[in-house]
C-alpha cells in the first residue's frame, strides 16, 4: 500500500467522521430552531460575519468572566465596605471591558480575513495540485478527437460541414 493511498484512506475516514459530528449538530431541536429563525438565515448567507461572530465570542469568554468575576467580588465587598467604592470600580471596569472588547472585536475581524485569505490560498492550491495532477492523467491516455470542455475539434469533418449548411 502506498503512502498516498494510505493518506486518502484516512482522509476519509477523518471525513466520515466529521460528517457524522456535523449531523449530530445539525439534528439538534435548538440548532434548527435558531437556523430557521431571520438571525440564522442572515448568518448562514454571511460567512464571514458568522466566522468573525464565532471568533469574538470565544476571544471574549475570559474578558467577560473576569469582569463578572470582578462585579461579583465588588458586590460583596460593597455589602461590607462602601457602596460608593462599587459604583466606581463598576463604572472602571465597564470601561475598561468596552475597550478590551472593542480590541477583540478588531482583531475577530483581521483574524477571519486572515482565516478566509488561507482558507482561499490553501484551496486553490489544492485545486492546482488536483488539475496539475489530472492533466497529466489526460496527457498519457490516448487522445479522441472529442475533447470535453473545448467542443469539436477542427479535424472533425462532419462538424465543419454541419456548419456550412
Amino acid at each position: 500500500m502506498s503512502t498516498e493511498s494510505l493518506y486518502q484512506e484516512k482522509m476519509q475516514e477523518l471525513q466520515k467522521q466529521l460528517n457524522a459530528v456535523m449531523q449530530a449538530i445539525n439534528t439538534n431541536s435548538k440548532v434548527v430552531s435558531f437556523l430557521n429563525s431571520p438571525v440564522g438565515h442572515y448568518l448562514e448567507d454571511h460567512p464571514f460575519v458568522s466566522l468573525s461572530l464565532l471568533v469574538f465570542v470565544v476571544m471574549s469568554a475570559i474578558p467577560v468572566g473576569l469582569f463578572l468575576m470582578l462585579l461579583v467580588g465588588t458586590a460583596v465587598s460593597a455589602c461590607i465596605v462602601v457602596i460608593l467604592l462599587e459604583g466606581f470600580v463598576m463604572s472602571i471596569s465597564g470601561v475598561a471591558l468596552i475597550c478590551v472588547l472593542i480590541i477583540l472585536a478588531i482583531l475577530s475581524f483581521a483574524i477571519s480575513g486572515l482565516l478566509s485569505v488561507c482558507y482561499a490560498a490553501v484551496s486553490s492550491l489544492t485545486n492546482f495540485v488536483y488539475l496539475s495532477r489530472a492533466s497529466a492523467k489526460d496527457e498519457e491516455q490516448p487522445r479522441s478527437t472529442l475533447q470535453p470542455g473545448f467542443g469539436y475539434s477542427s479535424g472533425d469533418s462532419s462538424v465543419n460541414n454541419s456548419k456550412s449548411d
